[in-house]
């Protein structure tokens, strides 16, 4: 693709609400930054990562990493302030382009008041909603407000090329992060960690509320597991804005815990450990692509619960075992999300070397199914959005240059 001149060079607005939004929205920015050769600028809302790469948050993600009926509601008064502060910001700026990162709580009822005011800017966002898992409806309301949608899985765009949503497949970004490449001697030498210890893996989730909700069992767990494994340390991979919650917690555990916050902490975290105990979310890919097996659990609210059994269409929770129509991974959710249970799912993939061997092979075959070997999905989504801008940008060119009728 060309560089951009600077005079030419687009802004940006960019809308992550929860932590697996921010990391896309980053590696999204850096892919902006090697298609235009720097060429580019950037507004919005986004977390660590995306503040990392270079962007200045206009509120705080914490504030909108929040998920299920009963979590919300609390909360809403908050959100829906920051939703109008988003609003009048894109307004005030006029960007290029706002796109919009999964979240769809909070980025959808910004681009719902953008459109209300017939507002003619170019909208685009990024990760579908799970229309073929649950409430097929949201792929009509989206081709109401949205110009494009890029999704993560292949067979993603006919769901919403049918309501006239037009739609691009990018490839899953976990896939480009790096979780392959983490340091496990280097992290146990860091932490002082005997390189003969059995390591554990705990991903209590990104949300305060799946957080408190699944801290308590995964403690209980790893107190049983202490008297199989008398070696045992655990590795508590977090992000900043659960982390003094998860660190205080930790000082009561039973074992050693080292709780680490960064991408390449938890990658080189991952490498360190046997096996994972980890909730049910991005991070599982993440784990499947650092090559270690790993339990999935999960609790949510029993009101949130009770509407999901409802609606839910698919048998799976991980993206994994959806993509490949089987149990590869052991889930364990809700009322089997026991400390007896996952001690007993954990203890088979730590002492089971066939176990552990078959779970991974499928990980490697899902994982070429979400295009593990491809072209990178960052640079496919940048390609996509600096596209979608120029032709914008023609359209608007053409529209200047028409003869305009004599009145």
């Amino acid at each position: 693709m060309n560089a951009v001149s600077p005079v030419q060079a687009p802004l940006i607005f960019l809308i992550a609400g929860e932590p697996s939004g921010d990391q896309l929205g980053a590696r999204l920015m850096a892919a902006l930054r090697e298609r235009t050769h720097g060429a580019v600028r950037f507004a919005g809302v986004g977390g660590e990562a995306m503040q990392a790469a270079g962007l200045e948050s206009l509120v705080p993600i914490e504030d909108l990493a929040v998920m299920g009926v009963a979590e919300v509601l609390p909360k809403a008064r908050r959100i829906f302030r920051r939703v109008r502060e988003t609003v009048t910001a894109v307004r005030a700026m006029q960007p290029d382009a706002v796109v919009s990162i999964d979240s769809s709580g909070f980025t959808w009822r910004v681009a719902e008041r953008l459109r209300q005011r017939r507002d003619p800017l170019l909208l685009i966002h990024y990760v579908a909603p799970m229309v073929w898992a649950w409430r097929a409806g949201r792929a009509r309301r989206m081709a109401r407000w949205y110009d494009h949608l890029m999704t993560l899985l292949p067979f993603e765009p006919p769901y919403f090329e049918a309501v006239g949503l037009s739609c691009s497949y990018v490839g899953h970004p976990v896939i480009e992060s790096g979780a392959d490449r983490g340091d496990g001697a280097a992290f146990r030498a860091r932490h002082r960690i005997d390189p003969d210890a059995t390591v554990i893996a705990v991903l209590p989730g990104s949300r305060h509320g799946e957080v408190k909700r699944l801290l308590p069992v995964f403690r209980a767990t790893i107190e049983r597991l202490r008297h199989r494994y008398p070696d045992l340390t655990v590795v508590i991979p977090t992000v900043r804005g659960v982390m003094d919650e998860i660190a205080e917690a930790a000082k009561s555990w039973p074992v050693p815990a080292v709780v680490v916050r960064g991408a390449q902490a938890k990658y080189d975290a991952l490498a360190a450990s046997a096996v994972a105990l980890a909730a049910s979310g991005t991070v599982t890919l993440e784990v499947a692509l650092a090559g270690v097996p790993m339990v999935v659990a999960y609790r949510v609210n029993a009101l949130t619960h009770k509407l999901l059994q409802r609606l839910v269409k698919v048998k799976y929770a991980t993206l994994l075992n959806i993509v490949l129509d089987r149990p590869a991974i052991p889930e364990l959710l809700q009322k089997d999300c026991t400390p007896e249970r996952l001690t007993l799912a954990l203890a088979r993939l730590v002492d089971d070397r066939q176990a552990r061997e078959r779970q991974l092979a499928a990980c490697r075959e899902g994982l070429a199914k979400l295009g593990r070997g491809e072209v990178s999905p960052g640079l496919r989504a940048a390609d996509r959005v600096l596209a979608l801008i120029a032709e914008r940008r023609r359209a608007g060119a053409e529209a200047s240059a028409s003869p305009q009728p004599a009145r």
